[in-house]
């Protein structure tokens, strides 16, 4: 991808952004777009970039060792985001590595990256997954089980800012993304991960802090 084509993908994003945005009554920019950039390599990434995008989101933990180090010493200032699911055995890494992580979903990974953050003195944004479809193949702790695990991390002092979803493939979206906004309110939260390159702009209008998004960006995945 070159940068050309790279600033032509990236504006056409932020304007649907801007649009779900206004159409919804939303403050202009109150949606931060994370460009996924799992599976593609460096060579890739760079373009977008050179366009201006500063928020990436990956989804292992040693892929993004390998890659972001050195594009982040080309360019200060990007922020890494962890959106897949995360070992509890790879807690330090990821705090040592991300600036906000996406996939909290169970007691254990609570103590593990409570731990890392407070050996390390790093303290990444945690969004709680939850898996708002009762998909027995996805990540994120149960709609019921929530409220004891926001206890969980509040106890534990993680720095909760959120809540994250990834809804059912082929269903309509706004439903899901509908109640999620209302266990983020009821829980206190204010931060919604939430929406793909299928359906961010629905994310958007039901208030989405922030959209997940990779082909529309990128293209298919190398």
């Amino acid at each position: 991808m070159q940068t050309d084509d790279a600033s032509v993908r990236l504006a056409a994003v932020q304007q649907r952004i801007a649009r779900a945005e206004s159409l919804a009554g939303r403050r202009a920019g109150a949606t931060a777009l994370i460009a996924i950039s799992k599976t593609h390599d460096s060579d890739s990434i760079r373009p977008l970039i050179s366009a201006g995008q500063r928020i990436f989101g990956e989804n292992r933990v040693q892929e993004a060792a390998e890659k972001w180090p050195r594009l982040r010493e080309e360019t200060p200032g990007i922020a890494l985001h962890l959106v897949g699911q995360l070992q509890s055995n790879k807690a330090d890494d990821a705090v040592a590595l991300f600036d906000a992580i996406h996939s909290v979903d169970r007691a254990s990974l609570v103590t593990a990256l409570a731990r890392a953050m407070n050996k390390s003195g790093k303290q990444p944004a945690c969004f709680v997954q939850v898996n708002i479809g009762d998909e027995p193949q996805k990540g994120g702790c149960d709609v019921a089980a929530l409220p004891e695990l926001l206890a969980q991390a509040r106890t534990a002092e993680l720095p909760l800012v959120g809540l994250m979803c990834v809804p059912p493939l082929g269903v309509e979206a706004a439903p899901y993304f509908a109640l999620l906004a209302k266990l983020a309110r009821d829980n206190g939260l204010d931060g919604l991960s939430m929406g793909m390159s299928d359906d961010f702009e629905t994310a958007v209008t039901l208030g989405a802090s922030h959209v997940r998004v990779g082909s529309a960006l990128f293209g298919a995945r190398a």
